[in-house]
C-alpha cells in the first residue's frame, strides 16, 4: 500500500500511542473527581495543557481542548459570534474554507441572522488584502481565514491580514492552522484565535486544540460542567488531551528536517508528473509542498481515485470532509480553473514517510491508467 493522503489523516506514532496505552491503563480516573487518583489525572491535564502553551508561546488558559478541529473551529466562529453579537453581526471569511467552518458561516447566517461575506480566491489561490480591506465594515467582528488550502497546499498571508484588521477594526481575527502545523512556521502570535488538531501530526483522533486569546468571550457550545473554563462541558477525555502535548513536541522538534524532505519529494514529483500526458498541476510553486494538486483531463476524479486505490494507492480528490459528495472541487473552481480540471482533480498529500520510490510506483500506475482508458 502507497499512502499519499496524509492531509486527510496521519498514522499515530508509535511513542504517542505507547504513552496514551500508558495513560489509558494508568490514569483512568476522572480528572474532576476530588479523590487522589482524580488529582493526579487533572495534575497531568493542566500539565499537558502548560506544555502546549509552552510551545505555542502562549498562556496555559489560552487552550480549549476539543475532540477535533472542526469543534474547534465551530467554537471559534459560533461561540464567538453569538457571544459578541451585540458589538456586530457582519462576519468575513472566504469561499474555500474547511467545511465545519462554512456549514458554521451558514449556521450563523441562516439560523441567528448574521452577514456573513465569502472573498474569493485569486489565480494564485489565495485570499488577497485588497478583498479584506474592501469587505471590513465598522459592524465586522470577526475575520477567518484559513492558513493552508487543504486541497492544494496554497499559503494565505495571515500576518497580512491580521495586522490590517487589527489596526482599522475591532474585529478579532481567525485562522484555522490545520494543514500548516509541524509543516512551517506558523503566524500565531499575529492572530487571535487558531485551530489545531493532533490527527494531522502523527497523534490521535478525537483530539483538537483552539487557541483563543484570554480577553475573548465565548459562548459555551456544549452546556454541562466546569471543564474547559465552563466553556465545553462533559468529562473530560484526558488521556488523549495529556497526550496532545508529546505528539506536538514530537512534530515541532522534527520539523525542519520533514519539510526539507517532503520539498525535495514534491519537487521530485512534480518533475515526474510533467512526463505524463493530460496531466495540469494545479498547486502552484510557492504552496506548502506538503500538498500536490493534479488534474488528469482524460479521466474524472472518481474514476481516477478507484484506479488508483485498486492498485493500492491512496490519494484525494478534494477535502475528505467534503468526499462523499459531488466530485468537484470548489477551490479549484474558485482559482478560476475550468470545470473540467474541477471534475478531474487528484490531491497527493505527503510527509516525511514518502518516499521516491512510492513517486516512481505511482507515476507508472498513473500512466496505466491514462494508457489503459484511452483505448476504451
Amino acid at each position: 500500500m502507497i499512502y499519499f493522503d496524509y492531509a486527510s489523516t496521519t498514522p499515530v506514532r508509535a511513542e504517542v500511542l505507547e504513552a496514551y496505552e500508558k495513560i489509558l491503563h494508568t490514569y483512568y480516573a476522572n480528572a474532576d473527581s476530588l479523590h487522589q487518583e482524580g488529582r493526579k489525572v487533572h495534575t497531568l491535564l493542566e500539565q499537558s495543557r502548560a506544555n502546549i502553551a509552552q510551545l505555542f508561546h502562549v498562556r496555559p488558559s489560552e487552550i480549549l481542548y476539543a475532540s477535533c478541529a472542526s469543534e474547534a473551529n465551530n467554537y471559534a466562529l459560533k461561540g464567538f459570534a453569538l457571544a459578541n453579537q451585540n458589538r456586530g453581526k457582519h462576519i468575513i471569511t472566504s469561499c474555500a474554507e474547511h467545511s465545519s467552518i462554512q456549514s458554521s458561516a451558514r449556521q450563523l447566517e441562516e439560523v441567528f441572522g448574521f452577514e456573513v461575506t465569502y472573498l474569493p480566491l485569486h489565480a494564485d489561490g489565495r485570499v488577497h488584502l485588497e478583498d479584506v480591506k474592501q469587505a471590513l465594515r465598522k459592524d465586522t467582528i470577526l475575520v477567518s481565514i484559513m492558513l493552508v488550502n487543504n486541497e492544494t497546499g496554497c499559503i494565505n498571508p495571515i500576518e497580512e491580514i491580521a495586522t490590517y484588521v487589527h489596526a482599522h477594526s475591532r474585529a478579532v481575527v481567525h485562522s484555522d492552522m490545520v494543514q500548516g502545523l509541524g509543516k512551517m512556521t506558523l503566524p500565531l502570535a499575529a492572530v487571535d484565535m487558531a485551530t489545531f488538531s493532533a490527527h494531522k501530526i502523527f497523534g490521535l483522533k478525537g483530539s483538537g486544540i483552539l487557541y483563543h486569546r484570554e480577553h475573548l468571550r465565548l459562548l459555551a457550545l456544549i452546556s454541562a460542567g466546569q471543564q474547559e473554563g465552563g466553556l465545553r462541558g462533559g468529562t473530560s477525555n484526558a488521556p488523549t488531551e495529556i497526550v496532545f502535548a508529546k505528539t506536538l513536541r514530537l512534530a515541532l522538534e522534527e520539523q525542519e528536517a520533514h519539510i526539507a524532505h517532503v520539498r525535495e519529494l514534491n519537487a521530485y514529483a512534480r518533475a515526474q508528473l510533467q512526463t505524463v500526458r493530460d496531466i495540469e498541476i494545479n498547486s502552484p510553486a510557492e504552496a506548502l509542498p506538503f500538498i500536490l494538486n493534479f488534474s488528469c483531463l482524460s479521466i474524472g476524479s472518481e474514476i481516477m481515485l478507484n484506479a488508483l486505490d485498486a492498485r493500492g494507492i491512496c490519494v484525494s480528490a478534494q477535502s475528505t470532509c467534503n468526499s462523499r459528495g459531488k466530485a468537484i472541487s470548489h477551490v479549484l473552481l474558485a482559482m478560476g480553473k475550468d470545470q473540467l480540471r474541477a471534475t478531474h482533480a487528484v490531491r497527493l498529500s505527503f510527509s516525511h514517510l514518502s518516499t521516491r520510490q512510492e513517486i516512481d510506483f505511482f507515476i507508472r500506475a498513473l500512466k496505466e491508467i491514462i494508457d489503459e482508458y484511452a483505448t476504451r
